[in-house]
């Protein structure tokens, strides 16, 4: 244990005293004057407390005093926390001072294992885990100082910026982990009073995490934040990285705050100085007092004039209730005089309702029967739809099958123009091949005359050549009885006769010869003739053929103006097949048409289609969520909800006379149907 020097407990001022004094003096500096002439100022006053630092932490247990082992303080809680909340306080100081005097000694950045700036961080966390609330959890309880220091969040956007980093952070796992993060970080920006400034102003929120009497819920907070304006003085660079700051251990090291005494005159040096320094203190807080206690006097003064002000006003407001009231009473009479009129106004609006729901019901059977007579018309057309549809069906079958067979007759006609051309082709070879044969038949007429002259002369010389055989078998006769005659003269005439015989067998000879010659001309004229027979039987066959081919030709030719005339009656048939087709769809279109605008009259009287509005939560068209940007529109064609994008449109419908909103889908679809009526 170490003895340390306690100056007498009469010499020091009271803590209420000290307590208002710093309040004083926070309340003058508070955010004026500059920064350094603050941490100046606190060091100063530091030096002031540090023997009732010294004192309370003996009297708490934080230091030991000398005979005070034995006998322990009898005090009641109340007590014994305002002394925790000095004690804390008056540590705060100490720590604030020697920070500030050895980091301006060393005149650079500090970094995290700086120790004086490792103990002001134990002794602020001691002071922001006083009076904490415990909260219960499934797994235990939870007291952690991460809690209020979250909150600055939402009071100061500016500290979002520590919150992600801390959130962010994966070596912290704990909430205290996370509240000494972030006191690192508020310190390294300069701001960790002002944060903790915004938490003092909105106490009605820390009292979830504080007791009522905790350090943060009484005047020493304020006594603290104000001291934690000196710290922005200080230039720190804390590496979080790397920092096991879950599991450190807060004890505050005393032995930076004593020091050790060497002797006894330095003992008496040092309590003689320390008395006056605290004559000095407490004469200053003497004048303060006093400039405080004429502030106060002017401020009671102040508030008289104030309370009498309020007093005046006090009796207005009382005249001006007793006023109000008597309207109040007026206004009643009046309410009941508006009551029995109402009233009245109102069993007349009920009879005018019954009156209107009777001309409802009666306009409801007029339009029942309305429908049902539309119904019925609807029915009647539906079947007349359904029979013309038929008759369309037969009619197109029929078109088809007509179609089919011009395409077939267009195929016959075009095969027998083909078959016509190679015809009269071959017509017009038949007629230059007879033109050759009637030619040739000429010439062989001419030659057939002249060989059958010729035959006639030949026959006729045929015949003077029997007539001369016949003359030559008489005159062989009349020589064969000359010869008979003469054989009795052959002796006589046989020398005479053999001259003779010789010419005439000369003679016969000449005539055989003529006679072969002739026989010889008589076969080739017959073989001249014969062939001449078969190439006129040839001509004649050919004429035949060409004969037939001519009657086919014509055969041909009335059979095309046949089809030529069933082609023209199939036209006019196929014309007036067509002019009843658009006739029919003109009749089909109206009847469409008709249907259409039935079926709108129909949705139009029927109404069930109308979607109420708490049914859609979505428009139907984009599927966008409704809210109070996103209006609800109804379609007054289809009855759906759409937003206002998807039904900016306006149509004149047949149910309603002026032009009404109408969704996307509908206003393209009406459109169609007026192009098509006005086709």
């Amino acid at each position: 244990e170490e003895d340390f020097e306690i100056i007498d407990k009469k010499q020091l001022p009271d803590a209420a005293e000290l307590r208002n004094e710093e309040k004083t003096r926070t309340e003058e500096a508070r955010w004026s004057a500059p920064i350094l002439s603050l941490a100046k100022k606190a060091s100063e006053n530091l030096a002031l407390s540090y023997g009732s630092a010294l004192k309370s932490a003996s009297l708490v247990g934080l230091v030991s005093k000398p005979g005070s082992s034995d006998s322990p303080a009898k005090t009641n809680p109340r007590c014994h926390t305002m002394e925790e909340r000095a004690n804390l306080m008056n540590m705060m100081k100490l720590s604030i001072k020697i920070l500030i005097q050895s980091a301006l000694s060393l005149g650079r950045t500090l970094d995290s294992d700086f120790p004086p700036l490792q103990q002001f961080f134990v002794v602020l966390e001691h002071c922001l885990k006083h009076g904490l609330k415990v909260k219960k959890t499934f797994i235990g309880q939870n007291k952690s100082f991460f809690g209020p220091l979250e909150l600055v969040e939402k009071l100061c956007p500016e500290a979002s910026d520590i919150a992600t980093s801390v959130k962010n952070l994966p070596e912290l796992k704990t909430a205290v982990g996370r509240g000494r993060a972030w006191l690192y970080l508020a310190l390294m920006q300069k701001k960790l009073a002002d944060y903790l400034k915004v938490l003092l102003d909105h106490k009605h929120l820390l009292s979830e995490f504080y007791e009522p009497d905790a350090l943060m819920m009484e005047e020493e907070g304020a006594v603290i934040v104000g001291l934690l304006v000196g710290l922005n003085v200080i230039d720190a660079n804390l590496c979080l990285k790397g920092e096991d700051l879950d599991s450190q251990v807060g004890v505050i090291d005393f032995s930076l705050y004593l020091k050790e005494t060497q002797d006894s005159d330095g003992k008496q040096d040092g309590g003689i100085t320390a008395v006056l320094d605290q004559k000095h203190y407490v004469e200053e807080l003497n004048r303060h007092l006093s400039c405080t206690v004429a502030d106060l006097q002017n401020k009671i003064d102040c508030l008289e004039k104030t309370n009498s002000k309020l007093q005046e006003e006090l009796a207005a407001a009382t005249d001006r209730i007793g006023s109000l009231q008597e309207e109040q009473q007026q206004l009643k009479q009046q309410n009941e005089l508006i009551r029995e009129r109402s009233e009245k106004s109102v069993e007349v609006t009920k009879e005018d309702t019954k009156v209107e729901l009777d001309t409802y019901k009666q306009s409801r059977q007029g339009l029942d029967e309305m429908y049902s007579d539309v119904w019925k018309q609807l029915k009647e057309e539906k079947k007349i739809r359904l029979e013309l549809e038929k008759e369309l069906e037969l009619q197109i079958g029929m078109k088809t099958e007509m179609e089919i067979a011009m395409k077939l007759l267009e195929k016959d006609t075009h095969e027998k123009q083909d078959t016509l051309v190679a015809l009269r082709q071959q017509l017009e070879e038949v007629k230059a091949i007879n033109l050759q044969m009637f030619h040739k038949s000429q010439n062989a007429e001419c030659s057939l005359q002249q060989k059958t002259e010729a035959i006639s002369s030949f026959e006729g010389k045929t015949n003077e050549m029997m007539s001369s055989m016949k003359q030559m078998e008489e005159r062989l006769r009349q020589a064969e009885k000359a010869r008979q005659a003469a054989e009795e003269r052959c002796s006589r005439v046989r020398q005479e006769m053999a001259g003779r015989l010789d010419s005439c067998r000369q003679q016969m000879a000449q005539l055989d010869s003529k006679c072969s010659a002739l026989e010889k001309e008589l076969k080739s004229e017959k073989e001249q003739r014969q062939t001449l027979q078969k190439e006129l039987h040839q001509e004649k066959d050919a004429t035949t053929l060409l004969k037939t081919e001519l009657q086919q030709m014509e055969g041909l030719k009335k059979e095309l103006r046949k089809l030529q005339d069933e082609k023209q009656q199939l036209k006019k048939v196929h014309e007036e097949q067509e002019q009843a087709l658009q006739e029919m769809g003109l009749h089909l279109s109206q009847s469409k048409l008709k249907m259409e605008d039935i079926k709108e009259v129909n949705k139009a009287l029927k109404g069930h289609t109308w979607l109420k509005d708490d049914e859609a939560t979505h428009c139907k068209q984009c599927k966008k969520e409704f809210s109070i940007s996103r209006r609800k529109h109804h379609c007054r064609n289809c009855g759906d909800i759409f937003c206002n994008t998807c039904s900016s449109n306006e149509l004149a419908l047949p149910s309603y006379p002026k032009p009404v909103r109408v969704c996307d889908n509908c206003h393209t679809l009406l459109l169609q149907q007026c192009s098509s009526n006005s086709s």
